[in-house]
């Protein structure tokens, strides 16, 4: 069974170092699971935060403008090539931690049979992994335009002032529907001595869950994201959350 995670929210709230905190996490209390990292942020950070500049993408595929690392085996049907070119863009990170990119996704009001075979052969993908992160691109509509599936955990990055909280609730109205009835609440993220009491309460105006918060990491390396900070602010509300639990 494939536990899945996504990190929505606002460009810039931090989402990216939340998806690395969350693997790093993973990798130390389930080292032989493996992991995959969607990345469906048009901005494309997440391959980005590891030293790669990601070309080969799953709109490469739907485009026709992939390259690919090795030659096209011949005989195959569409869904066969659209599913061996899916593995053709995968890039492994780590022994068990593996990243594909999305970037354009097409609507799924298009009818042309690209987008269900790509829906196939993304859902094959993530279906071999027992985690899967993505890393989406504001709420889970973006993502749900190239593939149907559902998310055990979805989380709502926001920051701690009355316009993030206005925004996560925009988000939440937009993904909710593609949450499957799952676990859906808000992390409020780069907290420094504040004072959240106002936007407690507006969340909680707004029926939307706090699942855990996060401080703010001044040493944090802008483009490496990775913080040991933030990783342990991470586990203190780990095991609120609708995912694999660390058995004592």
């Amino acid at each position: 069974m494939t536990f899945k995670l996504a990190i929505t929210g606002k460009s810039g709230s931090g989402k990216t170092t939340v998806v690395k905190a969350f693997m790093r996490i993973f990798q130390e209390y389930f080292p032989e699971k493996s992991i995959l990292l969607f990345d469906n942020d048009l901005t494309s950070e997440l391959g980005h935060s590891f030293g790669l500049d990601i070309r080969n993408t799953i709109y490469g595929i739907r485009s026709g403008k992939h390259e690919y690392k090795t030659g096209i085996p011949e005989g195959m049907t569409k869904q066969e090539f659209v599913e061996w070119a899916m593995e053709d863009i995968v890039v492994s990170l780590y022994e068990n931690v593996d990243i594909v990119v999305s970037w354009f996704v097409g609507s799924k009001d298009c009818r042309c049979p690209i987008t269900e075979q790509i829906n196939d052969a993304v859902l094959k993908l993530i279906e071999r992994y027992d985690i899967v992160i993505f890393d989406c691109e504001f709420d889970l509509k973006y993502l749900n335009q190239l593939v149907d599936t559902d998310i055990d955990t979805t989380l709502i990055i926001g920051n701690p002032s009355a316009e993030s909280a206005h925004l996560a609730k925009r988000i939440e109205e937009f993904s909710s529907k593609y949450a499957a009835g799952n676990q859906l609440g808000v992390i409020i993220n780069r907290v420094n001595n504040t004072d959240l009491t106002s936007v407690y309460e507006l969340l909680k105006q707004y029926d939307l869950d706090v699942l855990g918060v996060i401080p703010t990491d001044s040493n944090i390396n802008p483009i490496e994201r990775d913080s040991k900070i933030i990783q342990e602010a991470i586990k203190q509300f780990y095991f609120r959350l609708n995912l694999p639990q660390v058995r004592e």
